[in-house]
C-alpha cells in the first residue's frame, strides 16, 4: 500500500465525531467528489466517486450516522490494470434532498469542524507522496473557490500553501515537511504522522552525514593539492639554487616538508627542532613559495 494509501486507511477509521463534525467532513466529500441530481418530477438522488474503497468506507459510515440510511454501492472496473471505481448513491429522495439541505447549511467554523472538513477534502481529492522520495502533499480542487476556502481553514492553523492551476482543475500543495506533519495532525492521521517524522530524521541525518563527509572530503583534497605545490615549489628551489641557499629556519622547512608529503601544518611545526605553530609554519611555507615565484 502506497503512503497515500497508508493515511487515507487511517483516517477513514477516525472517530466520527459529532454531529456537527460529520456535517463539516459530509460537506468537504460532497463538494470535492459528488454530485446532486435532481429529476423532472423533482426527485431527489445523490452519487458520490471515489477510486478508494477506504474513502468510500467512510462516506458509508457518515451517511448512515448522519442520515440512518446507507447508499447504494456500485463497483465498476476502470483501465486494465485492476482499478476500480466506488459509486455511493443514495436514491431516496427525502434522504438526498436532506443531504443538499446538510451541504447547503453546514457550519464549519468551529475548530473541531474545520479538522472535520479538512479531513474529508483530502480523502475526497488529496495525496501525499512517500516521504522516503519526496515531501509533497496536495489536494486537486475543480474550483479556485475550493482552493481559497481550503487554504484559509489551514491558514488558520499556522500552515501555509501554495496553489497552482494544472489541466482546467486547482490544486493546493505542500512541500515542507514540517507543514505537511502539521497538516496530518490536523486531519487526525497520527499513526501516518509518526512514520513521516521518523523517514524525515533519519534523511536529515544521512544528509548531515554526507555534508560532513562531503566537507572532510574537500578540506582532505584542499590539504593534499597545497602539500603538493608546497613540495613543487621546494623541489624547484632545490634544482635552481639549492636549499643551502635559504636561511636556516627555512631550509629546515623545506627539509621537513620534503620528508613528510602528508603531513599537516600542525603536524610539521611539531616536527621542527623549535616546534612553532600553525601560522609559523604557513609564514615559512608562503615565504619559500615566494622564492619560488622568483626563480619562474
Amino acid at each position: 500500500m502506497s503512503f497515500s494509501g497508508k493515511v487515507k486507511d487511517e483516517l477513514s477509521r477516525v472517530n466520527v465525531g459529532k454531529l456537527h463534525c460529520v456535517d463539516a467532513e459530509l460537506l468537504a466529500i460532497m463538494t470535492m467528489c459528488g454530485s446532486i441530481h435532481i429529476s423532472q418530477n423533482d426527485r431527489y438522488s445523490i452519487k458520490v466517486q471515489t477510486e478508494n474503497i477506504d474513502v468510500a468506507r467512510r462516506i458509508s459510515i457518515l451517511l448512515s450516522k448522519r442520515f440512518k440510511s446507507k447508499p447504494e454501492i456500485l463497483v465498476r472496473n476502470i483501465g486494465n490494470k485492476g482499478q476500480k471505481l466506488y459509486i455511493l448513491v443514495v436514491t431516496d429522495s427525502k434522504i438526498a434532498y436532506e443531504i443538499t439541505q446538510m451541504i447547503e447549511k453546514a457550519d464549519v467554523s468551529k475548530t473541531c469542524c474545520e479538522r472535520a472538513y479538512i479531513r474529508g477534502v483530502f480523502l475526497a481529492s488529496g495525496s501525499i507522496s512517500n516521504p522516503e522520495n519526496s515531501n509533497h502533499l496536495e489536494i486537486v480542487c475543480n474550483s479556485d473557490e475550493k482552493c481559497q476556502k481550503i487554504q484559509h481553514i489551514l491558514q488558520k492553523f499556522d500552515i501555509g500553501t501554495k496553489k497552482v492551476a494544472r489541466s482546467r482543475r486547482f490544486v493546493v500543495y505542500i512541500k515542507e515537511g514540517s507543514l505537511i506533519v502539521d497538516t496530518l495532525n490536523v486531519m487526525g492521521a497520527h499513526k501516518a504522522l509518526m512514520e513521516f517524522e521518523n523517514v524525515r530524521i533519519i534523511k536529515d541525518m544521512r544528509n548531515n552525514l554526507n555534508r560532513k563527509v562531503n566537507c572532510e572530503t574537500a578540506n582532505i583534497t584542499k590539504v593534499v593539492k597545497s602539500a603538493m605545490r608546497q613540495i613543487d615549489d621546494i623541489n624547484l628551489i632545490k634544482a635552481r639554487k639549492g636549499l643551502d641557499s635559504l636561511s636556516p629556519q627555512l631550509k629546515e622547512m623545506a627539509e621537513v616538508r620534503l620528508q613528510y608529503p602528508d603531513a599537516s601544518l600542525v603536524e610539521l611545526g611539531g616536527l621542527l627542532n623549535k616546534p612553532i605553530g600553525k601560522s609559523g609554519v604557513n609564514h615559512r611555507l608562503r615565504k619559500l613559495s615566494e622564492l619560488a615565484d622568483e626563480i619562474r
